[in-house]
């Protein structure tokens, strides 16, 4: 098994990491939300969306939620969220004498 379930399940390395970026976003959601211990109802109001929102995190349905959204909501209460971008393995430079 690799490191993103999504691309063990059959998924295109692009949407297979584009699943796992919503999937780790709404981890961090539920983390703040159990953290502060909020309800669903406080937590729509703190990440200034609609309850039925934050339900189908706790759900796990992000089907219809982007990346660029779940990233928005973090920010919203002020919790950072660092990328990190890089290949598998590092480029051979040649060594100019």
């Amino acid at each position: 098994m690799g490191k993103n379930v999504f691309a063990d399940l059959g998924f295109s390395k692009a949407e297979a990491a584009a699943l796992q970026a919503r999937v780790t976003l709404a981890v961090e959601i539920e983390r703040y939300i159990e953290k502060n211990g909020l309800t669903q109802a406080k937590a729509a109001t703190a990440f200034g969306v609609p309850q039925p929102t934050i339900s189908k995190i706790v759900r796990g349905d992000l089907s219809r939620l982007s990346v660029e959204y779940l990233l928005k909501m973090l920010a919203r209460v002020g919790v950072t969220v660092q990328l990190v971008a890089g290949t598998r393995k590092p480029l051979k430079r040649s060594v100019a004498a």
